[in-house]
């Protein structure tokens, strides 16, 4: 995973208060989740702890948080001392993540993006599952590996844009630009196909796997009218995937 975000984490922070990301995202995630009241929850590549909370306010019995990014974990700790909630936050890889406590569900806000071939995914998928316990539930939001990249719109109305290789395959980068008010800064995502996250899922004993799309909430499309929103939910740059074992 090539993206360091310790320098760009307060513009990450920042970028998840672009509408998208609360209209649509957040709103999407938190649907497909459903009440988590009495679960324990670990958050895999939680950041600046943004799900977490989340998680913890709709009600969890547990959260933990954990990230590979010592500043993003650094973020989290400071608003879990300025707002304590009880969320536990570690540093942490996603593909080797400490055995120990099986959770109910684990979520992941764009980790899967970052294997750079299917090996990666594998050991990803591997790990979240061992996590899990028999019952366990993983739920994810994702770079969109069922887009058609080469004939994507624009989204710079939302606030970024996808950059991919006109030769797109297996472990091809995925650049996001995000733009916002004092700058932009870059993500890179890597393709795997809709396949290889299936076969992935299924080799880790997940023997359910559902495939959602982006949901707009009433607020954003009273806020923006739905029009505003036609090419990202006609053209989804993200997608949101369930798995059960």
């Amino acid at each position: 995973m090539t993206t360091n975000y310790d320098p760009i984490a307060e513009q990450y922070k920042r970028s998840k208060q672009q509408p998208w990301r609360t209209y649509i995202e957040a709103f999407t995630l938190m649907e497909i989740i459903g009440d988590p009241q009495g679960m324990s929850v670990v958050d895999i590549a939680c950041g600046e702890g943004f799900y977490s909370r989340l998680l913890r306010q709709y009600g969890a019995r547990k959260v933990v948080g954990i990230d590979l990014s010592e500043r993003m974990i650094e973020l989290a700790r400071a608003q879990e001392a300025e707002h304590r909630l009880g969320i536990d936050y570690t540093v942490g890889d996603g593909r080797e993540l400490a055995q120990g406590e099986e959770y109910d569900l684990a979520v992941a806000a764009y980790l899967l993006n970052y294997a750079r071939d299917r090996h990666e995914l594998g050991a990803m998928c591997n790990s979240i599952a061992r996590c899990l316990g028999p019952a366990g539930r993983f739920v994810t939001v994702n770079c969109n590996p069922a887009l058609d990249f080469l004939n994507a719109p624009s989204y710079r109305k939302y606030g970024f844009e996808l950059n991919v290789a006109n030769d797109l395959r297996e472990g091809s980068p995925i650049t996001w630009t995000f733009f916002l008010e004092d700058g932009s800064f870059e993500i890179e995502n890597y393709f795997l196909d809709v396949t290889i996250h299936e076969e992935a899922f299924r080799s880790a004993g997940f023997r359910e796997i559902r495939w959602h799309k982006p949901l707009l909430s009433p607020d954003g499309e009273a806020a923006y009218g739905r029009n505003f929103w036609a090419s990202f939910l006609e053209h989804p740059p993200a997608t949101f995937i369930e798995c059960f074992k």
